[in-house]
């Protein structure tokens, strides 16, 4: 398994410590440039990896749903 993903993550974690270091400029250009090389991080990801991101989205959008759903209901009682 190619581990090239690793690199943009790395680069990541550490222009975002300097982000939440930072609050000039030079922080929001981090922050920007932390965003971009998650998002190339997660392009570069073997499959295997992107595959557990999305069940994992899948299944925690499913939970926030049904809690969102009962709190509605629970609303409307009162």
């Amino acid at each position: 398994m190619p581990l090239f993903f690793l690199l943009p993550l790395s680069i990541c974690v550490i222009t975002g410590y300097i982000y939440n270091r930072c609050s000039d400029e030079v922080g929001y250009l981090s922050g920007l440039f932390a965003i971009i090389s998650f998002i190339l991080s997660l392009i570069l990801a073997p499959w295997e990896i992107q595959a557990l991101l999305l069940v994992t989205v899948l299944v925690t959008t499913k939970k926030l749903l049904q809690r969102n759903e009962y709190k509605l209901k629970e609303g409307n009682r009162e």
